[in-house]
């Protein structure tokens, strides 16, 4: 429910005239966002510029409506998990797919950043809400 910085941190928010910031063990969120940047680094290598252009198309593609796209992500997450060797959690793995996608197409076409950034929070949403909740308060 807060709001994330554009440098990491997150925004406060005034209460009873104070600044507050919400509850939380940033050292905690802080390694597992480093965690998750290193196993990136490892997966950009390995998706192809195909497979990034064709969710580019998609994303392109205003007829499509945003459960359709996120439906697509879905799959091409699916068969890149497969195709990737890994020995880390599934859930895991396809976390850090997704993000590491939603950078290659908004690094390919900036102007899709919006429709991206909310395809992708959809997605995680829909898919690892449990399992970000679970590594957090691990």
């Amino acid at each position: 429910d807060d709001e994330l910085q554009t440098d990491g941190n997150r925004s406060g928010h005034f209460q009873n005239g104070e600044l507050g910031l919400a509850p939380t063990n940033e050292d905690v969120i802080r390694i597992i966002a480093a965690q998750l940047a290193e196993i990136g680094d490892q997966f950009d290598k390995e998706i192809q510029g195909r497979v990034v252009n064709g969710l580019v198309q998609h994303f392109l593609n205003e007829n499509l409506s945003t459960e359709e796209i996120t439906l697509h992500m879905s799959r091409v997450v699916s068969e890149l998990i497969r195709s990737i060797p890994s020995d880390m959690e599934q859930e895991k793995a396809m976390l850090v797919l997704a993000m590491v996608l939603t950078k290659k197409i908004v690094n390919t076409v900036p102007s899709l950043l919006h429709r991206v950034f909310n395809t992708t929070v959809n997605y995680m949403n829909q898919q690892f809400h449990n399992y970000i909740v679970e590594m957090v308060s691990a």
